[in-house]
């Protein structure tokens, strides 16, 4: 097994459960967003603001595309990255994807005060939210190699995910 990429809706806790993972696992952590925000020297809503989303997109491939090159690695994915088959073709077949799948109200809850996801920033953010984890569910199932239910601890969510790595080798 080389990579393993969480992958998920925003606010599901790719970030938080990644970290906990890579540390219990002896692996380096890395969080995509931050890799392009690096590398682009910009934040992701600046990247937005410049570039519209499908700059970003296109930044996010480049990003996956660099990352999959790369070994032993926890990564986080963008929320909208494995929503792009070209992104979900670079890691499938040598990287294993686990989608952390949280229900919705759980994510809500968890985003009710977010300011920086440019998706999120307008008066109607809970429809937004609603069509978009719609539109995104069915291509996270299909891009993940393990799907687990999320919305517990970040400790417990990170043994979990050990536990079916061990038994998906």
């Amino acid at each position: 097994m080389n990579n393993i990429i969480l992958c998920g809706f925003m606010g599901c806790g790719k970030s938080t459960v990644g970290r906990t993972v890579a540390r219990k696992m002896g692996r380096r952590f890395l969080d995509m967003d931050r890799y392009i925000e690096t590398k682009a020297g910009k934040t992701i809503p600046e990247i937005f603001d410049e570039v519209g989303e499908e700059g970003f997109r296109d930044l996010e491939h480049e990003a996956c595309a660099e990352l999959a090159q790369m070994s032993n690695i926890i990564i986080a994915s963008g929320g909208g990255a494995f929503t792009f088959d070209r992104n979900v073709e670079v890691f499938r077949g040598v990287d294993k994807i686990v989608l952390l799948d949280v229900p919705l109200d759980v994510i809500k809850r968890r985003l009710r005060n977010d300011t920086h996801r440019p998706l999120l920033q307008r008066p109607d953010k809970d429809r937004v939210m609603e069509k978009l984890y719609n539109k995104r569910l069915p291509k996270y199932h299909s891009a993940a190699d393990i799907v687990i239910k999320g919305g517990s601890t970040p400790l417990k969510t990170a043994q979990v995910i050990i536990n079916a790595l061990k038994l998906k080798k």
